[in-house]
C-alpha cells in the first residue's frame, strides 16, 4: 500500500459506484463521465493496493473489502454534508443562491410567478429550480427548500403545512363535445382515461375511495405529470388535475363535480441547520407566504 492518502474525490466516486451498482449510474448521479469514474476507481485501487471491484460481464461487483469500506465512507459523506449545512446555516448574507425543488406541475405552472415576486423582493439571491416528481434529498443538500405534496417525516427537517390543493376530474370541451360528459363515476370506464404508466398513485387513490381502476383502463399513460396535463388540455381524454389549473386553462371543464377526490397536501420543508441562514429563511418565509395565498385563492 502506498503512503499517499487518496483524494476525497476518489472515495466519493467509489461510494457512488457501490451505491448505484454501475459506473454509468454512478456517473449520472455525480454528473461526471463514465471514463472519469473508471479512472477514479482504478486510482483508488492503486493507492490502497487492493482490488475493490471484480470486473465481470455484468459490470463491477464490489469485493468484500469494498463492502467493508463503504460504510465508513458513506458516514464521512454524511458528516461532510452536515458540516456544510452548519456552515450554510451560519451565513448572515442575503446574497448567494437558494435551490428549490418541487413537483413538475408546481414548478412549471404554479411557482414561476411566485419566484418572480421573490426575485423582485430579494434581487441579491439567485434561485435554482429543480422540477422533480421524486423526493429530492434535503439531507444531502440536493436542494435547500422543498415544496412537498406530502408530509415530510425526517426529524432533521423543519416543515409546515401550507394548505391543500383541490383535485378534480376534468376534460377539455373538445373531448366532451365528441364523447359527452360522464354522469356518474362508473361512466369513467367508458371514456378515454389519461393516467400514469408505472405509478399506481391514481389507482391507489381510487381504490381507497371504493372505486376500482386498473392500468388497462387508462388508454393514454405517462408518468410525466406535466405531459398528462398537456394531453388533457389537447382534448385527448378525462383525467385528474389541480382545480386551480383547470379553472384558469381555456376550454378545460370539471366533470363529475360531486366526485370527491382527496386533495393534495402542500408542505414547505428545509433542513433544520439551514433554517438559521438569513438567505434560506428569507426565501422560505416569502415562498411560504406566496404559496399560502395561492392555495387560499384556488380554494375559494
Amino acid at each position: 500500500m502506498t503512503t499517499a492518502e487518496p483524494d476525497w474525490s476518489l472515495w466519493r466516486s467509489f461510494a457512488a459506484v457501490v451505491e448505484h451498482g454501475s459506473l454509468s449510474a454512478a456517473a449520472r448521479a455525480l454528473g461526471l463521465s463514465q471514463p472519469t469514474l473508471g479512472r477514479h476507481v482504478e486510482a483508488l485501487e492503486a493507492a490502497l493496493g487492493v482490488a475493490l471491484f471484480e470486473r465481470t460481464l455484468a459490470g463491477l461487483k464490489p469485493t468484500d473489502t469494498a463492502l467493508k469500506l463503504f460504510e465508513p465512507v458513506a458516514g464521512a459523506q454524511r458528516a461532510l454534508s452536515e458540516a456544510a449545512l452548519m456552515a450554510e446555516g451560519s451565513s448572515a448574507a442575503l446574497a448567494g443562491s437558494v435551490r428549490i425543488t418541487a413537483s413538475t406541475v408546481m414548478s412549471h405552472y404554479v411557482l414561476p410567478p411566485l419566484l418572480g415576486e421573490l426575485r423582485r423582493s430579494l434581487p441579491g439571491i439567485a434561485l435554482e429550480l429543480v422540477p422533480s416528481d421524486s423526493a429530492e434529498n434535503l439531507l444531502l443538500r440536493e436542494a435547500d427548500i422543498a415544496v412537498r405534496m406530502f408530509r415530510p417525516t425526517q426529524l432533521e427537517l423543519i416543515a409546515r403545512k401550507l394548505g391543500e390543493i383541490p383535485i378534480v376530474a376534468c376534460a377539455h370541451e373538445s373531448y366532451l363535445a365528441r364523447r359527452g360528459a360522464p354522469q356518474a363515476a362508473g361512466d369513467l370506464l367508458h371514456h378515454d382515461l389519461v393516467g400514469f404508466d408505472r405509478s399506481d398513485l391514481i389507482i391507489g387513490t381510487a381504490r381507497r375511495m371504493g372505486f376500482e381502476l386498473r392500468r388497462s383502463d387508462f388508454v393514454l399513460r405517462t408518468d410525466s405529470q406535466t405531459a398528462m396535463w398537456e394531453l388533457l388540455k389537447a382534448g385527448l381524454g378525462i383525467g385528474f388535475a389541480q382545480a386551480g389549473l383547470v379553472r384558469e386553462a381555456p376550454g378545460m371543464q370539471v366533470v363529475l363535480p360531486g366526485f370527491a377526490v382527496p386533495p393534495l397536501e402542500v408542505w414547505l420543508a428545509t433542513h433544520r441547520e439551514l433554517f438559521t441562514s438569513r438567505r434560506i429563511r428569507a426565501i422560505y418565509d416569502r415562498l411560504g407566504e406566496g404559496l399560502t395565498n395561492h392555495l387560499a385563492r384556488i380554494g375559494r
